[in-house]
């Protein structure tokens, strides 16, 4: 069974309330899975009630301690149509919020180094095939729909790492902490950042940016490179701060450059030192004005692949 979900608007973590119908490549790729053999169903989500019924279609047989686990040997193949990360992120915070066990009945055949299991593999169809930016772009994954449509009948699974925090939410490409005043500038602020064992501000640097990468999204602000790497498969996040140094010089005027500290680990934690901090996460707009964590859940999720 193939199953095309998405409508193509930008909805952060929520559906669709207006769309009524699927776009043209949903319609094309789910086409060229009916060519296939497969048996397909269309859903355009507008809520997150919509998007939990479909991944119930993903679940195995009842387990004796009651959780809802996925069925690794599904014959039911999910794409998710996308414009943005944001989109494909309401997707997998869904698949998370199912199937992660909570701390107090935390079952044994669980990996010590995960808090969810093994997620579905999706098909990603891109609906901005012109964006060469997105998670599907970074991961060099099918764009047209037919070739999406071949990848989830017949190509590989590729497993990548998902950044879960404590907020409740996921990240798949990645954040930028920090924000901007109304002519586009980075407004600096202050905060404490943490990688693991290692302080890249103890809360009194200006800081410009903060980039917290499990790929590529934020590797650049603002024309400096951030993220040296942004590998989603290397079960660590890599975390990049930018903070501006006046460097004296005799005889000369001040000068300003930007000091980039990089850092790689298990977790990343940032506390705000001046109130609410704007950040962008998966392209979703959101703030925070208490510590927040991400931490790394290696190989959690997976993609199709040709």
């Amino acid at each position: 069974m193939g199953s095309a979900s998405g409508c193509g608007h930008d909805h952060g973590e929520g559906g669709c309330g207006s769309c009524a119908a699927p776009r043209v490549p949903v319609l094309k790729c789910a086409e060229a899975l009916t060519e296939a053999g497969a048996r397909v169903e269309t859903v355009v989500a507008g809520s997150d009630a919509e998007i939990d019924a479909v991944i119930a279609r993903l679940d195995a047989a009842p387990r004796t301690d009651g959780l809802s686990w996925p069925d690794a040997d599904s014959k039911v193949r999910l794409v998710v149509a996308t414009a943005t990360d944001g989109q494909l992120r309401a997707v997998m915070r869904r698949l998370v919020r199912r199937y992660a066990p909570p701390p107090s009945k935390r079952p044994a055949d669980l990996a010590d180094n995960r808090t969810v299991p093994d997620l579905p593999p999706i098909g990603i169809l891109p609906l901005d095939p012109g964006n060469k930016g997105d998670l599907a772009a970074q991961l060099g994954l099918p764009r047209e729909p037919a070739a999406v449509a071949a990848a989830v009948l017949k190509g590989s699974v590729r497993r990548l790492d998902l950044l879960r925090n404590d907020g409740g939410s996921v990240t798949v490409d990645g954040a930028l902490v920090g924000g901007v005043d109304d002519a586009g500038r980075a407004v600096p602020w202050r905060g404490r950042i943490e990688v693991d064992d290692a302080v890249l501000s103890d809360g009194t640097d200006g800081i410009v940016a903060c980039a917290i990468g499990n790929a590529g999204a934020y590797a650049e602000f603002d024309g400096l490179r951030l993220l040296a790497d942004g590998d989603p498969t290397d079960g660590r996040v890599e975390v990049a701060v930018a903070v501006p140094k006046v460097v004296k010089q005799r005889f000369k005027k001040p000068t300003v450059r930007v000091e980039v500290r990089r850092a790689r680990g298990r977790a990343v934690s940032v506390l705000p030192r001046d109130g609410e901090l704007q950040f962008l996460d998966d392209g979703v707009a959101g703030t925070m004005a208490r510590k927040r964590s991400w931490w790394t859940e290696p190989g959690a999720w997976a993609v199709y692949e040709a």
